[in-house]
């Protein structure tokens, strides 16, 4: 009964501090060894309260590193297309950009195939980290025609919105997207920039963006951390 107890007390302790912000979302706990030290129980009876705390979704266990606050998870409505920062900015959250590279180049066959440009045509090519919160969670590279985007290429787009900025300096309006979406492992560079382990999962999403007359305005090529990122969608069958 005292284990029970004390177990009891140290998950509501570890409540509370995760209500107030003391351990933020993405980051690691304490060793177990610290935490049951600072908490005055035993391993044994912390690996109780840790436990419950993880069938509830509050924490997360990797076998290598410990104990972790799970990244509040992005998600699109069903069937809406939204930018990055109005997902987060829908959820309260506080939407990051930071450049990692922004340049004119010539096109790809491929990339002047989907922009319907002529080959190796100026293109603007943004690299972006995006996080929310301050955690880092998509590696964002964006591909543009310079012939109808020009302002962007020396824009400051650090914590901006792509859209807002399409919008405003090009008189450019997003109607929908052609997006495709499989699962990968993220290589050591990746993982360096998201603040994951190497070989984690990540989503990595494909996408063809266009006005409402249907022609093309931009190539997304957008990888998510695995455990911050769901993809909604309505299906329907055919009459």
């Amino acid at each position: 009964m005292l284990g029970v107890t004390a177990s009891t007390q140290a998950y509501e302790q570890l409540t509370r501090d995760l209500t107030v912000g003391r351990y933020a979302p993405g980051t690691r706990l304490p060793g177990e060894r610290d935490l049951a030290g600072q908490l005055g129980v035993s391993r044994a009876t912390l690996r109780l309260a840790l436990g419950r705390l993880e069938s509830e979704g509050t924490l997360q266990r990797s076998a290598q590193r410990g104990w972790f606050v799970p990244t509040q998870v992005l998600g699109e409505p069903p069937s809406t297309l939204q930018s990055f920062t109005e997902m987060a900015r829908a959820r309260g959250l506080r939407p990051t950009a930071r450049v990692l590279r922004q340049q004119v180049r010539p096109a790809s066959m491929d990339e002047a195939g989907q922009l319907r440009i002529a080959p190796a045509a100026p293109v603007i090519e943004i690299d972006r980290l995006r996080g929310m919160d301050g955690t880092p969670v998509c590696f964002d590279v964006v591909v543009l025609p310079e012939a109808t985007a020009a302002p962007l290429a020396g824009t400051d787009l650090t914590d901006a919105s792509l859209y807002d900025e399409l919008r405003r300096l090009c008189g450019i309006e997003v109607h929908r997207s052609a997006y495709t979406l499989v699962a990968e492992n993220a290589d050591a560079e990746l993982a360096r920039l998201l603040g994951i382990t190497a070989g984690a999962a990540v989503l990595v999403g494909d996408e063809v963006a266009y006005t409402a007359d249907g022609t093309p305005v931009l190539i997304g090529h957008n990888k998510y951390r695995g455990d911050a990122y769901r993809f909604e969608a309505d299906l329907f069958r055919r009459a």
